[in-house]
């Protein structure tokens, strides 16, 4: 008798416990995981913006910030609900290829060439970014690229290749990769006194910047526009599409863009919204 006691205070006390647990599971808030760029999280953009959009919506966003080939490849494994980053061409195949379901402009940053003050390759002041290059490869300048398949390492391989240089010839010598993102390669950059292409955003949110300034900026071929688009639920079952595309629409409604166009470090604006587009 005393043993049939124990054993029903123990399933009751088992019962409780689990009863307490289920509230609890039911009680964890909504969340989606969004495949991004490092730009986008060094910048500080998603620390200013994801917690107007939790708090308007209860969902929370968990970001992986990575290189623009890394995020598509992880939005491509499924392991993503949204992929917002910043390579069109790398967007639009992953949505021909059925990975995603739509495309949507979000905004645009452009992308500057930053170096020494000392500026060895005679480049300060210029606009004409492949003829940048193409001067820093004449004098042998280091130049530290990030090496790692993003969205600014695409951009800057096609800015060599405007200028007619193949930069990997020099590898290890006065061109050098990081394989790191950008605010990694611009400490480098910093301490080596070597030129690099960095997106502005994370330039304007940099505080270690030793001897680099801006030395080129403006070139059409430095714009940089950045998408987001709902992995496509298809393919993938477990995609969470009823909140990602409330993230989405968000991003691109007149609040969200507004936020954006909101975000400044020291008065500057670093995202300019172009949904509307």
């Amino acid at each position: 008798m005393k043993r049939m006691k124990l054993l029903y205070s123990f399933v009751l006390s088992s019962l409780t416990a689990l009863a307490l647990l289920v509230p609890a599971a039911q009680a964890e808030p909504p969340f989606i995981t969004v495949a991004s760029t490092t730009s986008t999280a060094n910048s500080g953009l998603f620390d200013y913006i994801l917690p107007i959009f939790t708090k308007k919506t209860g969902i929370d966003v968990r970001v992986v910030a990575v290189g623009t080939g890394q995020a598509i490849r992880i939005a491509e494994k499924g392991d993503a609900d949204v992929l917002f980053v910043h390579h069109r061409p790398s967007e639009e195949k992953f949505i021909a290829e059925g990975f995603g379901v739509k495309r949507y402009d979000v905004m645009v940053n452009d992308f500057v060439i930053v170096g020494p003050k000392s500026d060895p390759a005679g480049i300060m002041g210029g606009h004409d970014a492949a003829k940048a290059l193409s001067g820093i490869a004449a004098k042998k300048a280091v130049f530290v690229s990030r090496g790692d398949d993003s969205g600014t390492h695409k951009r800057e391989r096609s800015v060599w290749k405007a200028a007619g240089i193949d930069p990997l010839k020099a590898s290890g010598t006065w061109y050098r990769e990081s394989g790191s993102g950008m605010g990694a390669t611009l400490n480098t950059a910093s301490a080596m006194e070597g030129y690099t292409l960095a997106d502005r955003g994370t330039w304007l949110s940099f505080k270690n910047r030793g001897a680099l300034v801006v030395q080129v900026e403006g070139d059409k071929r430095l714009m940089n526009p950045y998408g987001v688009m709902l992995v496509n639920p298809k393919k993938y079952a477990h995609v969470k599409a009823e909140e990602g595309n409330k993230f989405i629409n968000w991003l691109i409604s007149s609040e969200g863009q507004a936020t954006i166009g909101s975000f400044k470090i020291n008065g500057q604006i670093l995202f300019k919204p172009n949904a509307a587009k």
